[in-house]
């Protein structure tokens, strides 16, 4: 468990490979950028176990390229031990909040915050859509919201 000063953080999609590493990666270069990343435990997951040690999908990371930002995430599922030691668990759509609200049903006294990512984009778009089968476009456009997204989370938490 990581020191009460740090605050955590677990992004959460179904395969851990699109939307999930995206934000994270997006999430650790604003705290980089603010300095204070060291004040923080970054990670991400999935709400199923189909890519367990993928590394992201390569749209996701010529996507996070472009914009200068580095991931070598693997892939994993979320865990019971994640909802006791992450302050806030965010996830894309209600079918990863649904997931995720019934596995915490199974941990006892669990202490993580489980919200939408989106529910901190100031633009009120509340869900961040699988790219999965679309287009780069599809990719740049969760960037863009990841972006706004986690940017006022950090700015609500700093």
């Amino acid at each position: 468990m990581a020191a009460s000063s740090t605050k955590s953080v677990l992004f959460v999609c179904l395969g851990n490979i699109c939307r999930s590493p995206i934000a994270e990666a997006v999430f650790r270069k604003m705290a980089t950028d603010a300095g204070v990343v060291d004040k923080w435990v970054i990670d991400s997951g999935a709400t199923s176990d189909w890519n367990i040690g993928s590394l992201p999908d390569a749209r996701g990371q010529a996507c996070l390229r472009k914009h200068g930002i580095e991931t070598s995430h693997r892939a994993r599922q979320v865990t019971k031990d994640d909802f006791m030691s992450f302050q806030y668990i965010l996830c894309m759509d209600e079918s990863n909040l649904s997931d995720l609200n019934r596995k915490a049903k199974s941990v006892n006294d669990y202490r993580a915050k489980i919200e939408l990512l989106g529910s901190y984009d100031p633009q009120k778009q509340l869900i961040i859509k699988d790219p999965y089968y679309g287009s780069d476009e599809d990719f740049e456009k969760v960037y863009e919201q990841c972006v706004r997204c986690c940017g006022a989370f950090l700015e609500a938490n700093s």
